[in-house]
């Protein structure tokens, strides 16, 4: 199959990246996500609802989302494990919602200690909600290509949960390579396998760079015809279940894989890594993206 013409970029990084970061004060939070809303991206990933015990990190999203100034054309959206999250992020204007589900039976017991099936049915009452409201719902699931528990996850398992997660109401599902440890043909069989049931134009990657394979595996699954892809400004957000590690694939290295296969974003470079500096200067520490590194090598040379 020929590549897309177009990919939509998902931006994680206020969120899944940041969740996996030190945290940084509310006014950062504000400007990363303004400073990415000016860059082209059509879609941030800019809170989560969830109980501020387990992610404090996230404790400020409806203070997040009450500062930040939004602009036209791009969606808002937040992560909301329950009902009472998705109330929260309604209060918030959020204006889509996502949820997560495990393809791994042993991460699911680990995580939220029921199984796989349980999980699915605890979001039936949040995509009650976000229908009842006219809000689209987005679904996750993560452990696609491995799990730090119970290693290999079966094929049949990532599928089912995608379908379902589909078949309940979610209009698009992330495949998640949660500890980034997936090679391009394993991550090609995935997304064959998974497009057997959903349609290919209802899914996207979210790949992770544990293992410096994020790329390698996203530009291995263009020509199945993807073309949403989630990424985080500057790679943020580390790997728990690998201390040191890195998280999501950086922003700027998508983008500028995308740009040199002739595939639009609508996404200005530049912009994104000047977004991703700004917020590694107050996190302390540098871009993960070796893009960012390249372009500030070269501006200061």
């Amino acid at each position: 199959m020929a590549l897309p013409t177009r990919v939509k970029m998902v931006e994680v990084g206020p969120r899944d990246g940041l969740q996996n970061e030190q945290a940084v004060s509310l006014a950062d939070k504000i400007k990363l996500v303004d400073a990415l809303s000016l860059t082209g991206l059509s879609y941030i990933e800019a809170a989560s609802f969830v109980s501020p015990k387990w992610v404090p990190q996230m404790a400020d999203s409806a203070d997040v989302m009450a500062g930040i100034k939004r602009q036209q054309g791009v969606t808002y959206a937040a992560l909301t494990p329950n009902v009472k999250g998705f109330e929260l992020a309604m209060a918030a204007s959020t204006d889509e919602v996502a949820i997560f589900g495990a393809a791994s039976e042993a991460f699911s017991q680990k995580n939220i200690n029921c199984s796989i099936s349980e999980s699915l049915e605890r979001f039936a009452p949040v995509i009650a909600a976000a229908k009842a409201q006219n809000v689209r719902v987005r679904g996750y699931v993560s452990c696609v290509l491995g799990c730090p528990y119970q290693g290999e996850v079966p094929l049949s398992d990532v599928v089912r949960v995608a379908k379902t997660l589909f078949e309940m109401g979610c209009y698009e599902v992330s495949l998640g390579d949660t500890i980034g440890v997936g090679t391009p043909i394993q991550a090609q069989h995935m997304l064959s396998a998974v497009a057997e049931e959903v349609a290919i134009e209802r899914l996207a990657l979210h790949f992770h760079n544990t293992y410096g394979q994020a790329l390698a595996n996203i530009a291995s699954c263009l020509p199945l015809g993807v073309a949403t892809i989630d990424s985080a400004v500057a790679g943020l957000g580390g790997c728990p279940y690998a201390k040191g590690a890195s998280g999501n694939v950086a922003s700027e290295d998508v983008l500028y894989m995308l740009n040199g296969m002739g595939i639009e974003t609508g996404v200005d470079l530049n912009a994104l890594a000047l977004a991703g500096q700004d917020i590694c200067k107050a996190l302390g520490t540098q871009p993960r993206s070796l893009v960012s590194q390249a372009l500030a090598a070269h501006c200061s040379a």
